[in-house]
């Protein structure tokens, strides 16, 4: 344990790659995978390519919902593919419940739905 951080053995292997996986997979961030090898400076270089590309998309829909509302119309924004945000019916709280969808699409490994989000 000492020599694994006092990390248990499910921690140390929650990271570990996993074939056939959607291409939205945390676990096939290239950042990731590039701090793993030990190549830090091509990791950060990644990381911030990364959220350079998330800020992008992010302004992007702002500017459609901005245009759609000039506009008179309904923007929907970003829609998760296998969650819906739901009130939960005992504590009245905002939760996202599995809506279905991704274990079909592994089965298929049909990923086209799937945005490139890496």
């Amino acid at each position: 344990a000492e020599n694994m951080y006092f990390f248990s053995e499910l921690a140390l292997t929650l990271n570990e790659p996993e074939e056939r996986v959607a291409p939205t997979d945390s676990r096939l961030r290239p950042d990731q995978r590039l701090m793993e090898s030990g190549r830090w400076d091509e990791a950060n270089v990644e990381k911030q390519r990364l959220e350079e590309k998330q800020r992008a998309v992010r302004r992007r829909r702002e500017a459609e919902a901005v245009e759609a509302l000039e506009e008179g119309k309904d923007y929907e924004g970003y829609i998760p593919l296998w969650f819906e945000r739901k009130v939960d019916a005992v504590t009245g709280e905002l939760i996202c419940v599995y809506k279905g969808g991704y274990w079909e699409a592994k089965d298929k490994q049909d990923w086209s739905m799937c945005p490139d989000i890496f």
